[in-house]
């Protein structure tokens, strides 16, 4: 899973599922952490729309060997050669809609003054950072603020061509959502994401997978994973991502530079591990998927490491296909050592745990815990990156093998020295809380994000015989397990044991630090990524209004979280926080038991009453009061890029680290290098 976001508002930079830990909301920014003597970096490239487009450093390069380096590079280059397959997983139409509107951009000879082609080139950056024409957050699909008229004149100028449902799309309001997860609707029938063809629905996948049954059913495998679904004179069948087969020609690409990784591995469990991933993109064969995940779980020891594959399911409404995606990084071995205190002390975090006991694992095994440096990202991670990630998703790998957990420290070290604390200082309650948050929000968010990434997601069991989460809590499995594993983080950050770890100098004011921020981006400071009037839908959102909602109600007998009214803005302030930190305990041992009982009809009353609705007064005072911030609520970023220095012979001597231009060059550069789809898919 992967965390695309605990940092920030005090954020909770929360997990994805790989979990994913979330990319940063900019609605808090904190002073750094890491005291790195270096010349001034401007960390800032762009801003537009909603967006702010940043850069990060690779510290540690020049550490590695040349060996070493040509890894990343040829890692890095696998990731970028499969871009388009995530352009294409999003939305049918990107590719042919990205290909005429960067032709356009390239070769328009007209006034590009007016308004209107600025609006033409926002909107084009807007696609290129969410990979395609969907919001990359709300998955809302991108409005222009130009006319179908100005784009007709531009392509016609431009020698372009963009005809039919392609054109059309752009300005009218079918596939409007690429996920839709909303209660009471067919969610594949009406999400535009492309795992699915015409006239397929819910049902028809629902009793396709039913029907699909693992060799071993203590290790099912992932199926759906990589491919697309679709319905061919009225029979549902499977289109595999691999060699080829579907994206084959990409994949293909991806192959070529993991040969050249693998024989430059560090080791031979590393090499062997990128040996299963090379046959399991060449066959497409899901067990081979499973090997290579136990290999790569396994395969610790290294400088580098990187992530590549069909692996989240945030975009697939009901959770089974994986959206393609890259990253490759560098250990940062002081900081890693310094947590890796954490996953030393696994055990102790599951035994001592609110959870009934026959939910326990009684063994937890394999969690490792790494700060790493990222050198390169690609597909789902790019430009909106994670923040932290843990892998792989499949249960039974993480009990019985364990998983990998990884903080992603420059991209962390990136976004503490992109923004300013203006915001915090207008949806704080009160002085106090500021100071708190001041002095210790950095910390208490990076151990939110370890504790999330390495006790949360390893933490609990299936009771024996319930089915995979996505099976049977359905378009509420991604949100419940994001929510389940802030709740670990949540319980553990208001413990003296994370002082007598060494981890903090304080542990009560950080975790007074961490409730405070937590509650207040969850009931409040988040809803400046909505529209007026919109639902919550995304994972990730839901579950920290969840969790937050329903702590804020089963505290009200007991004025535990009081809603403040003063000067007609609206503040939440904790008046009990030992109460509090019962209160996450018992929501805890709650999802912990609906996600090993598979309680569907729990999971449902818990998002839809707690997560979904919005207080639209609420909603409309928070974003009159964050109107005067200039700050974009969302940041992404360009990757550095690695520039091989050749010999007479074609051999590597040297790979020097650069940095792009612009948001456009890299882009535009990505597209000339890395087009390896042609049309829609």
């Amino acid at each position: 899973m992967n965390l695309k976001m605990i940092f920030g508002i005090a954020l909770a930079m929360s997990m994805t599922y790989s979990c994913k830990n979330e990319s940063k909301t900019n609605t808090d920014a904190q002073a750094d952490t890491y005291k790195v003597n270096e010349a001034p970096f401007d960390y800032n490239v762009e801003q537009f729309a909603d967006i702010k487009i940043l850069r990060y450093q690779i510290p540690g390069w020049e550490n590695l060997t040349l060996k070493e380096q040509k890894l990343v590079y040829y890692l890095t280059q696998a990731g970028l050669a499969g871009r388009d397959i995530m352009w294409d997983q999003n939305y049918r139409h990107n590719l042919k809609i990205r290909t005429a509107l960067e032709t356009v951009y390239n070769n328009y000879a007209g006034d590009k003054s007016t308004d209107e082609w600025k609006a033409f080139e926002t909107y084009l950056k807007r696609i290129w950072f969410s990979n395609g024409i969907h919001h990359h957050y709300s998955n809302d699909k991108i409005k222009p603020e130009f006319s179908s008229e100005y784009l007709k004149t531009l392509l016609a100028e431009s020698n372009a061509t963009l005809e039919g449902e392609a054109f059309d799309v752009i300005f009218n309001d079918k596939d409007a959502k690429k996920v839709n997860q909303a209660k009471g609707v067919d969610n594949v029938a009406q999400s535009a994401v492309n795992f699915y063809g015409p006239n397929v629905t819910t049902a028809d996948v629902e009793k396709f997978y039913k029907n699909k049954k693992s060799p071993n059913p203590e290790k099912p495998l992932s199926y759906g994973l990589n491919s697309k679904l679709v319905k061919e004179n009225g029979v549902v069948k499977e289109l595999v991502y691999k060699s080829g087969g579907l994206y084959g020609s990409a994949i293909d690409e991806v192959v070529k530079w993991l040969e050249l990784a693998k024989g430059v591995a560090e080791n031979k469990a590393q090499g062997d591990a990128l040996g299963l991933l090379i046959e399991y993109y060449k066959t497409g064969d899901l067990q081979t998927w499973d090997d290579y995940n136990v290999a790569w779980t396994a395969a610790t020891e290294g400088n580098v490491d990187y992530i590549n594959s069909f692996i989240e399911v945030y975009n697939d409404p009901l959770g089974y296909r994986g959206s393609y995606e890259s990253i490759v990084q560098i250990n940062d071995f002081d900081m890693s050592q310094k947590m890796k205190v954490l996953s030393d002390n696994a055990q102790w975090f599951e035994d001592n745990s609110p959870l009934m006991d026959e939910h326990k694992k009684k063994n937890v095994v394999g969690v490792t815990y790494k700060v790493v440096n990222v050198a390169g990202e690609a597909g789902d991670a790019s430009p909106s990156t994670p923040i932290g990630v843990n892998l792989p998703n499949a249960n039974w790998i993480r009990a019985a093998v364990g998983s990998k957990s990884v903080s992603l420290g420059n991209i962390i070290h990136a976004y503490n020295n992109a923004g300013s604390t203006g915001r915090l200082k207008e949806f704080v309650h009160d002085d106090e809380e500021f100071k708190l948050e001041e002095q210790y929000g950095q910390i208490a968010d990076k151990l939110h994000t370890a504790l999330h990434e390495v006790i949360g997601h390893a933490s609990g069991q299936l009771n024996p015989g319930v089915g995979e989460t996505k099976e049977t809590l359905k378009t509420y499995a991604s949100t419940l397990e994001e929510g389940r594993a802030d709740l670990v983080g949540l319980y553990y950050l208001y413990n003296p044991k994370l002082q007598e770890l060494g981890l903090v100098d304080d542990w009560k004011k950080m975790g007074m630090a961490a409730y405070d921020g937590y509650i207040r981006n969850g009931l409040m400071t988040q809803l400046i990524r909505l529209n007026l009037g919109d639902d919550v839908e995304e994972s990730h959102m839901r579950n920290r209004q969840w969790v937050s909602a329903w702590v804020f109600e089963k505290g009200q007998k007991d004025n535990v979280i009081e809603k403040v009214t003063r000067d007609g803005k609206t503040y939440y302030n904790i008046n009990d926080y030992d109460k509090l930190h019962e209160l996450f305990g018992q929501l805890l041992r709650e999802t912990q038991r609906i996600k090993s009982e598979g309680d569907y009809k729990a999971v449902e009353t818990l998002v839809e009453n707690y997560g979904v609705k919005v207080d639209q007064k609420l909603h409309a005072e928070i974003l009159k009061r964050n109107e005067q911030f200039t700050g974009a609520p969302y940041s992404g970023f360009v990757n550095p890029v690695l520039v091989p220095e050749m010999d007479d012979n074609g051999e590597i001597t040297a790979i020097k680290v650069t940095q792009p231009e612009s948001f456009p060059t890299q882009m535009l550069e990505y597209s000339k290098k890395y087009s390896f789809l042609k049309g829609d898919n």
